[in-house]
This record gives structure tokens, sequence and C-alpha cells, in this order.
């Protein structure tokens, strides 16, 4: 009897049989290399591995409850990404009411009209309402010491966490020929962040040339080269979950990862004025919510856009 596996079963199959070797060559790598003991590279690897054994299964399940999971499961990544921004910005206690809107209002209503498909209006609520209406709301607190640089962070901070992570699930929302709004988020995650992962490898093996070290001293030419390169090669291996063809993946493979990783250098930049390593310690071995997400923020909605226009 043969069995047929769906697109999704196989890819997450796919995904779970890389974790599974990756798994066992961190266990291998500790006990031949490391004799067992600590090794801050081969550590670090396997921190990194567990943490995405339990990223995959949280998608997982997001995915096996459909649009509805989705749409929860990124306005949960949200609401952590806005708390990690918002820690680390200038704030003022006249602020308060104006970050509770932000929390309590702006963020679940973007989700909201996501998940019924508004299309209209979640494309404008945040940077056209919410932009107009948030530093309103803040002038109501009649504190005007440092008033632009505290409304242009809680602005920007919204519109990176809520507004752009939000572009993920909306994927759902196209209607595409030949193409399933959730198998698009796998194939997005699975390309952006895997980009992220190769340049981290490649510029462990061949790093020689610094990108841009007074933003993020790791990253090198040789590892965004190949990282970039070999992630694009699995965008376009990937084809058959999407609607594209081999060479239309590759390309918008490309694109997606090069927003990822200029996105990255962005949130680098940010991190560094603020004088931090990582957003947060939620993800062990990863930083925070938004060192796993600052990729996705810059790439999915550009995606999106290029979809609707040339897909939808």
């Amino acid at each position: 009897m043969t069995i047929t596996l769906s697109p999704m079963a196989a890819l997450f199959a796919g995904v779970f049989g890389v974790l599974v070797v990756a798994s066992v060559a961190g266990f291998v790598l500790k006990w031949k290399v490391a004799d067992g003991g600590q090794h801050p590279t081969i550590d670090n690897l396997i921190a990194r591995v567990n943490a995405w054994w339990a990223m995959v299964v949280v998608l997982g399940v997001a995915f096996a409850f459909g649009k509805a999971g989705v749409v929860v499961l990124f306005a949960a990544v949200s609401f952590l990404a806005l708390r990690e921004f918002v820690s680390l910005v200038y704030t003022r206690p006249s602020d308060h009411a104006v970050l509770a809107a932000t929390f309590f209002v702006v963020l679940p209503l973007q989700y909201a009209l996501v998940a019924i498909g508004w299309y209209g209006l979640y494309s404008v609520m945040i940077p056209v309402y919410a932009f107009l209406l948030l530093p309103i709301f803040a002038a109501f607190g009649r504190d005007t010491r440092r008033f632009l640089e505290r409304a242009a962070k809680v602005q920007y901070a919204v519109m990176l966490t809520v507004y752009g992570i939000s572009y993920v699930p909306a994927l759902t929302t196209l209607a595409i020929p030949g193409g399933d709004g959730l198998l698009l988020i796998a194939w997005l995650v699975i390309v952006v962040q895997s980009s992220d992962v190769l340049q981290y490898v490649w510029g462990k093996l061949l790093g020689r040339t610094k990108v841009a070290p007074e933003l993020s001293p790791s990253k090198t030419v040789e590892g965004l080269i190949g990282g970039v390169a070999s992630a694009t090669a699995l965008g376009a291996a990937l084809w058959w979950v999407t609607p594209f063809t081999p060479w239309q993946a590759a390309a918008m493979a490309l694109v997606v990862n090069a927003m990822g990783f200029l996105g990255g250098l962005v949130m680098s930049a940010i991190k560094r004025d603020r004088g931090v390593k990582d957003w947060g310690t939620l993800i062990e071995g990863h930083g925070g919510m938004l060192d796993r997400m600052d990729s996705i923020v810059f790439a999915a909605p550009v995606f999106f856009h290029l979809l609707r226009y040339w897909w939808a």
C-alpha cells in the first residue's frame, strides 16, 4: 500500500528530519570535540537546535488549527515582540495610556482585521490611523519632554512588531490559484529562517570579511553570500508547496532573504543604539522574540505584496 503525504505533512516531515540530523550532529560534536564538556560554539549550536524543536512544534500546533491558530499565534508573537521593543526605548509615565492602547487596542484590532480578511482596513489601519491617533492620544498626557522622540519610537515599535509581523498570517487572506496560505507561511518561515541559520554556519566556516562590524560584528560577506545562496536554493527546491515555478521560487526566495538580511541589520543597529546584544532572553540560544523575528518583520510585507500584485 502506498502512503501519500499531503504537502504540509511532507514539509513538516522534512523539517523534523533535518532537526533530528542536527540534534544527532550536536550530540556527536559534544562528545567527540568537547569530550562532553563546555564548548561555546557547540553549546550555542545545541541551544539553537533545541529552540528550533520547540518553535517548530508550536508552529505545527498552530497550523493544525488552520487560519485561526496562525492568527492567534502571530498575535502572541507580536505582543511579545512589542513588549521587548518598548522595554528598551525611553518612555515616561505619561506614555502608559498610549502604550496600553497599542497593546490592547491597536494590536488586537490589527489581527482581528486580518482574521476577517478586511485587506482595505488592515493594510492602512496602523500606517494611517494609528500613526495619526497615537500621538494625538499622547498629547493629552500634557508631557512635552522629548515628545517627538517618544511618539516616534512608539509608532516605529507598532509598525515593526505589529504591522510587519501581521503580514505573516495575512497570507491566508490571499486568493491565489494553486496557492495555500498556510503553505506559503511555512515556505516563507522556512526559507527566511534557514537563511539566518545558514549565514551563521557559512560565517563560522568561511567568514573573514565583516559586512557591517559597527552594526553586527558576527555578520560576514562570506556568510551572507553562502547563506543567502543556500537558502535561495532551498526556496527553489520547495517550489512544489507554492504557486511558483522553480525559477519564480528562486527569485522570490532571493528577495525575501535579502530583505531578511537588511532587516536584521536595521534591528541590530537599534540594539547597538540601546547598548544591548539581544532583545531579550525568551528563547535559549536565540535571545528574544525579536531576535528570531527581525528578518521576518521586513520580509513578510514585501512577500505579501509581491504575491498580491502578481499572483492573487
